[in-house]
């Protein structure tokens, strides 16, 4: 192993960094608090594979719509209507809720210039915000990180990434590492005979003294990390009462997860978590009506559980997903790759309501809905006016932000 990097990129790539098989490794982290980063704390949840824009929220008010898709469009009668134009698909009653609410923004024809198709390609674009390059060495958030650590913050987890097999690009820092969790039922320490007793002597041999910048001192501190983390997570787990109960879903649990540990205070303002399966190229009508229910239930459950503990204010839900469908169905009554869509931002700080506009039906790019919002200047309002980070710093260059903060 020649470097730190080296070592990061690796955990990055098998998923995890054991600590006697189970525990993924929290990574070398700082210590002390800083009173410049913000309370806030930002929820990102990917909608992996492509969600289908157009079926989600529903152009119901055009035919256009209905001429493109005979066999997979939803229903006029049965869409969740926000206006005479656009609804929301009826699995999706809880976002529903949370519209009428005021505590749902819609930002809509979400995207970047010359789309890439490729799920890995157009994914690493939404994860490094770097769509000129082909250099994916750190993620948009994981540079957001950089820029606390260079301003002299020192923080206790700085971000986490919860259900993922491996550490997300976005997470990937240079200078701060980002622990996942792959499943947060399982993961706490499995030791033999006295775990007490093991706990303590790796505790011991983790604080031994190392050269400062070792690859020993990382180790080390990596250890130690993960021996704290497991303990502290299992606490928390133990003493949290939710406020509601949430559905019976790999999403849900996740987010139960990320609502124990910001009412705890456990520390990070920034979770990554992924909700997968949005590849519909087939059959997609039940499938994807499963997905959209799973995240409206799951993502409710979560806004009311934080309410209860009196934290609404607080959290900001939003979702992404690395590309939208073609706006015709194809021959197998699902939908292929296509370009922009919609993000869905919760929160009750977020100006809610449909954000720009909805793109045409009949003015496309090869077939393509063409975006109108660049996704960075997402990323930019988010930065700026959620974390109190310097956007410009993470995005190399300085963004028109988009009306989604209430101030």
């Amino acid at each position: 192993m020649n470097s730190r990097r080296e070592f990061l990129q690796l955990a990055g790539s098998a998923g995890l960094v054991s600590l006697c098989g189970l525990p993924p490794a929290f990574l070398e982290r700082a210590t002390a608090a800083d009173d410049k980063r913000s309370d806030r704390v930002l929820v990102l949840i990917q909608l992996a594979g492509g969600n289908d824009g157009l079926n989600t929220v529903v152009p119901h008010g055009r035919d256009e719509y209905y001429k493109a898709r005979p066999g997979i469009a939803i229903p006029r009668g049965q869409v969740l209507k926000i206006n005479q134009e656009l609804g929301l698909h009826p699995a999706m009653t809880g976002f529903k809720e949370l519209y009428d609410e005021g505590q749902l923004a819609i930002v809509q024809g979400v995207g970047y210039p010359s789309p890439d198709r490729s799920h890995f390609r157009s994914m690493d674009i939404w994860h490094s915000a770097r769509p000129e390059a082909l250099d994916t060495r750190d993620g948009w958030l994981g540079r957001s990180l950089d820029a606390q650590f260079d301003r002299g913050a020192r923080m206790a987890l700085p971000a986490l990434s919860i259900g993922t097999d491996k550490l997300p690009l976005a997470l990937l820092s240079q200078r701060i590492s980002v622990p996942t969790i792959r499943d947060p039922r399982q993961y706490e320490l499995q030791l033999p005979g006295d775990s007490s007793r093991i706990l303590k002597h790796i505790q011991k041999a983790a604080e031994r003294p190392a050269a400062a910048q070792s690859d020993l001192a990382f180790v080390r501190s990596t250890t130690k990390a993960a021996v704290t983390s497991s303990l502290e997570l299992k606490r928390v787990a133990a003493n949290y009462q939710t406020a509601v109960p949430y559905p019976a879903s790999r999403l849900a649990n996740n987010l139960k997860t990320v609502a124990q540990m910001i009412a705890s205070n456990f520390g990070p303002n920034i979770y990554f978590v992924s909700h997968d399966g949005f590849d519909t190229h087939s059959q997609q009508m039940n499938a994807h009506s499963t997905l959209l229910g799973e995240l409206s239930s799951s993502v409710t459950a979560f806004v009311r559980d934080l309410a209860g503990h009196k934290l609404a204010n607080e959290v900001l839900v939003v979702t992404f997903s690395e590309f939208g469908r073609r706006v015709a169905e194809n021959g197998s009554l699902g939908s292929d790759h296509g370009a922009a869509s919609q993000m869905f931002a919760i929160s009750t700080k977020v100006k809610a309501g449909l954000r720009g506009n909805h793109p045409s039906l009949t003015d496309l790019d090869d077939g393509d809905l063409k975006f109108a919002t660049d996704f960075r200047s997402v990323y930019s309002t988010l930065l700026d006016q959620w974390l109190n980070i310097d956007s410009e710093k993470v995005l190399g260059r300085r963004l028109a932000p988009i009306d989604l903060i209430k101030t």
